[in-house]
């Protein structure tokens, strides 16, 4: 054919620059990997942590230039290798290999069994933290309990019957006699429906909420141009700043500055620090609803461009951790940052009990500082015991502003899945039909795009059961679907092929005709 020199050329192009590429990737990934080796004490995680290096290295490079080559050229693009890095760089080179006529020196088609060995050991993960799959679907779901879960033992049997996987507790809420009944609840109902429910319980870590507030006699809510004085102390009414805050912690004021983020009611409201006043913090605000909001005390405060300082383990939190580190499953770490935050919380489970690297630990991404640390906070939990990593996406929203949630959540299910590590898809899942009976467009889209998560999160509310029942049908249809990033390309059904009908009603008889030539163009 015409085109087959310059299609070899193209392709002996292309494999050049893979090979290159995958030296690159094996030699820098080793020397990332052997940086972590003190860190990886759990056998099992030494494969994913060795991907997962060279995962990091290859997506320190635009790969979209060779990506267009190779669609070009008829070869599996780059785009779905997060769980399978080299072993999908091998098959690429293997079949550029083949189209330019070259041989490669070491290095081989890689067998199904290995190639897809990266899938098998993330579904091994999801089943010892969330249990096996569940009536025909990969994917779990994860339920907040409400109080009343603590004296209706019905409730979580009802629950788990209609298709959930796994029980949440967030300690945030209730008591320990609380806890202790819903524990007990769950125990039993496992016993009545046959199988395991993992309970997941969410230490509360250092919230920082409003304390004291202040607000003008002729109006309580806060609009876009207000200004607020953030400070230590109520001050007697100041006209010319009516509107008045104190926080909860009070540390922080050694850390903010001039030019901050600040945002309060989770995101509700949105402005900066534009100056020191009363000793305290003028905070203007910039964007938030066009009705205002009130300003009340309990409500949400971040500063998402600064580093606060604060212990991400709370008193209260190393008093729950008695409880939990005795009767959880899985311990979520709530405003985790770094890997010196896993590790001082896993010196805390270890001075509990000897065996806590049975315990998974699930690691809830926040902030923009737990995002940019998140190779070495999967690294620090998942070298020592299970691990999960929570898209905790209200806080995160918030930090990092609402248009890049989205992103981000992409690029910690890419990571995780590097890492064979599940993920659990949170915040606001069908939250409508939660609370309200009926859920919107936009959040069944939503909560069909989480299908490529390994568990989803249910928030409580007097629908949830309801919402577990739609959820499991979604979910399930979804996995036909698709399998992470990959489509499995099942046959679509709600196009019925009517060509055979076609063909038949525009047949006419007649006698033997010619054989007809095909032309492939």
């Amino acid at each position: 054919m015409a085109e087959t020199p310059e299609l070899k050329a193209r392709a002996a192009a292309a494999l050049a620059e893979l090979v290159r590429l995958r030296h690159m990737v094996a030699t820098e990934g080793r020397r990332l990997y052997r940086g972590w080796r003190k860190r990886i004490v759990r056998a099992a995680f030494a494969p994913s942590a060795l991907n997962f290096a060279h995962y990091l290295v290859l997506r320190r490079h635009d790969l979209r230039p060779l990506q267009r080559r190779l669609m070009a050229l008829g070869i599996s693009s780059l785009g779905r290798l997060e769980g399978r890095v080299l072993v999908s760089l091998d098959a690429v080179i293997v079949a550029l290999a083949a189209l330019a006529d070259e041989a490669v020196k070491n290095c081989r088609a890689p067998s199904e069994a290995r190639f897809f060995r990266g899938e098998t050991r993330l579904a091994a993960q999801a089943a010892g933290i969330f249990g096996p799959p569940h009536r025909g679907r990969t994917g779990r779901i994860l339920v907040t309990l409400p109080t009343e879960a603590a004296d209706d033992p019905g409730l979580i049997e009802a629950l788990a019957t209609r298709g959930a996987d796994a029980m949440r507790i967030n300690c945030a809420h209730d008591s320990r006699a609380v806890w202790t009944r819903m524990v007990a609840n769950i125990r039993a109902a496992e016993g009545k429906i046959g199988r395991r429910l993992p309970v997941l319980m969410d230490i509360a870590g250092p919230k920082v909420r409003t304390d004291r507030v202040l607000t003008p006699p002729d109006r309580s809510r806060l609009h876009i141009g207000d200004i607020a004085l953030l400070a230590p102390e109520i001050l007697p009414a100041l006209p010319e700043v009516p509107f008045q805050l104190t926080c909860t912690e009070p540390r922080i004021f050694g850390s903010i500055h001039v030019g901050d983020a600040v945002s309060i009611d989770d995101g509700q409201l949105q402005g900066a620090v534009i100056g020191e006043a009363h000793g305290g913090y003028l905070v203007r605000i910039a964007r938030g609803k066009l009705a205002g909001v009130g300003l009340r005390p309990g409500k949400g405060l971040n500063f998402p461009d600064t580093e606060l300082a604060l212990d991400p383990l709370t008193a209260k939190d190393r008093e729950d951790l008695d409880f939990v580190a005795a009767n959880a499953d899985m311990i979520g770490h709530s405003f985790v940052q770094n890997a010196d935050h896993v590790a001082a919380l896993q010196g805390e489970l270890s001075r509990r009990r000897s065996d806590w690297q049975s315990i998974a630990l699930v690691g809830k991404i926040e902030t923009p500082r737990a995002v940019r640390n998140l190779p070495e906070i999967i690294v620090q939990a998942a070298g020592h015991q299970p691990f999960a990593v929570m898209i905790a996406r209200g806080d995160l929203a918030v930090e990092m502003g609402f248009e890049r949630v989205a992103e981000m959540q992409e690029e910690i299910l890419w990571l995780a899945e590097a890492a064979n590590v599940p993920v659990i898809w949170a915040t606001q899942v069908l939250e409508d039909l939660v609370k309200k009976g009926l859920p919107s467009r936009g959040e069944m889209t939503d909560a069909a795009m989480a299908a490529r998560a390994e568990c989803v999160l249910l928030n409580k509310g007097p629908n949830v059961a309801a919402a577990v029942d739609v959820l499991d049908r979604l979910l399930r249809r979804m996995g036909e679907h698709q399998i992470k990033k990959t489509p499995t390309l099942r046959a679509l059904r709600s196009w019925p092929d009517r060509s055979a009908d076609s063909v038949r009603a525009t047949q006419r008889p007649s006698g033997p005709r010619a054989p007809r030539r095909t032309t492939v163009s």
